[in-house]
């Protein structure tokens, strides 16, 4: 990829953020003629138009929406290799401000923050564990951790992980009341555990093969609002949860939790997972070397996904900042 091709794929990203070639213009104090000429040349360049141009709007081509997907990815990624290059002479001191939800900062962040504080003794670290969304300009955070679908927005995304979701229930409960053999059966005959808010991270009606209109609410027994009690309840035995696995998967592998009907779990969605977001393009060393710390503790197969029950915990090596890398949510 030339330099020219990059900024020409910068200024098609700015145009369909903002609408119009005088929006972009006015983002990159120039003018629209000359954002024009960049996507003329970009057209060209690839041989396709990526615009359908009218007097009042400009519309994307599907070749052009398929373009601003992947080139956000793009710009990401060389706006964190050139921050990585361009800070490698700083250090690791001041303040790191994250955001997480409760159970997945306790588990998976925690471990992490004490690695890098063990090592860099003037690193501050304010952990804010919540289940509301954190914004990082608003919170004046360094990054916060998301999960599910993200929305396009100017913040910059690290993919840590794919979201999956899967049916669980202890032994002592399906000892109790049986094991389902079918969705007609776990919903006629079980008793189901849910999350008290933003149940679009559970949702039940998302399982393959049983219409959500046929989805009752009335099996569900409980409701909490953290993952770490909803999963206790599981492990206690009050019911089929239908949780992440980050949640249960390493419970599932020692036994403690059983896997059900996995024929029914939805596919992991891409677009559905588990990122870091920052508002900084470029990183500070901190920031930097605690996505490489983080990345390289959850594992390329997250350790939650197919950790055997034999494997002790690792512990972390010094991490070089350089191994992160992001893209534009």
């Amino acid at each position: 990829m030339d330099f020219r091709f990059a900024e020409h794929l910068a200024v098609f990203v700015d145009v369909v953020r903002a609408g119009s070639f005088s929006g972009a213009a006015r983002k990159r104090s120039t003018t629209p003629s000359s954002i024009q000429r960049k996507i003329d040349h970009l057209e060209s360049h690839l041989g396709t138009p990526l615009f359908t141009r009218s007097t009042r709007a400009l519309a994307l081509t599907d070749a052009g929406e398929h373009l601003f997907q992947r080139a956000q990815r793009i710009l990401g990624d060389l706006i964190d290799t050139r921050a990585e290059i361009t800070s490698l002479g700083g250090t690791m001191s001041g303040t790191l401000r994250l955001a997480s939800l409760p159970t997945f900062g306790r588990r998976y962040l925690i471990p992490v923050i004490q690695h890098l504080m063990d090592r860099h003794r003037e690193l501050r670290v304010e952990l804010d564990l919540t289940e509301r969304l954190a914004d990082p300009v608003v919170d004046r955070l360094d990054a916060v951790v998301r999960i599910g679908t993200l929305n396009d927005s100017s913040l910059i995304a690290t993919r840590l992980a794919t979201q999956k979701r899967i049916l669980v229930a202890s032994p002592g409960y399906l000892a109790h009341s049986g094991q389902p053999h079918s969705m007609q059966e776990l919903v006629s005959a079980h008793r189901r555990l849910d999350k008290l808010h933003g149940a679009d991270l559970l949702g039940w009606r998302d399982l393959a093969g049983y219409p959500a209109e046929d989805f009752p609410v009335e099996g569900t027994v409980f409701h909490c609002d953290d993952f770490e009690a909803l999963r206790a309840a599981c492990l206690a035995g009050l019911g089929i949860g239908f949780l992440p696995t980050w949640v249960v998967g390493q419970d599932v592998r020692a036994g403690a939790l059983r896997r059900l009907l996995p024929q029914h779990e939805p596919a992991p969605d891409q677009e559905s997972g588990i990122y870091l977001l920052r508002a900084q393009p470029q990183p500070s060393v901190k920031m930097k070397t605690f996505i490489a710390a983080l990345r390289q503790s959850i594992g390329a197969l997250p350790i939650w996904e197919d950790l055997p029950e034999t494997r002790e915990t690792e512990p972390l090596a010094d991490i070089p900042a350089e191994s992160e890398t992001g893209h534009t949510a």
